[in-house]
């Protein structure tokens, strides 16, 4: 019989996804402010990739992404994805936009060798956490190199948003290494 241990902490991060600069400024400052200090935040992308959240979200969407300077138990996604939640509709309620959804917050973590982020939808390559939260493993880091899977998201496909995984690979390398 296998013995229980305890899992490798992995790093935070979360995107950030809005048409509204007001938005993201507004998440990355409610984020740290509740998740802890930024350690490693990427430059704004645009976009283009699918028409789905027009319709909730508007046009011009850009998407930033966060890490957080602390480690945390991977058990803790389903608490930090209704976390996120929770802040969208704060900030949906107390913004005066145009749209129903202004702004859309994704945790997830990265570890040594995947990717993985949450959400509230249920699918075949998605697994049951808790609370209503599955989890999603979006990329697999093998060869080097950071590689797709069938279902990964076209945008999580491109290699800006790989370098800045690469950065958040290496950044909690040299956490563990440190906590040892």
């Amino acid at each position: 019989m296998g013995e229980k241990s305890r899992p490798t902490p992995v790093l935070l991060i979360v995107a950030i996804f809005s048409r509204y600069d007001e938005a993201l400024a507004w998440a990355k400052t409610r984020c740290a402010a509740g998740w802890g200090k930024v350690a490693l935040a990427s430059d704004p992308f645009a976009f283009e990739w699918t028409p789905y959240y027009q319709p909730s979200m508007g046009d011009n969407l850009r998407k930033l992404f966060l890490a957080f300077e602390q480690t945390i138990d991977p058990g803790r996604l389903p608490e930090l994805k209704h976390q996120a939640n929770f802040w969208e509709q704060e900030y949906a309620e107390q913004a005066d936009h145009d749209v129903e959804r202004p702004l859309n917050l994704d945790p997830g973590y990265v570890t040594q060798g995947k990717l993985i982020l949450a959400s509230t939808k249920n699918h075949a390559h998605r697994i049951y956490l808790s609370r209503g939260i599955y989890a999603e493993l979006t990329l697999q880091y093998r060869g080097k190199r950071w590689q797709k899977l069938p279902w990964t998201y076209p945008d999580y496909c491109q290699d800006e948003y790989h370098e800045f995984f690469t950065r958040c690979r290496d950044y909690l390398r040299d956490r563990l290494r440190q906590n040892k």
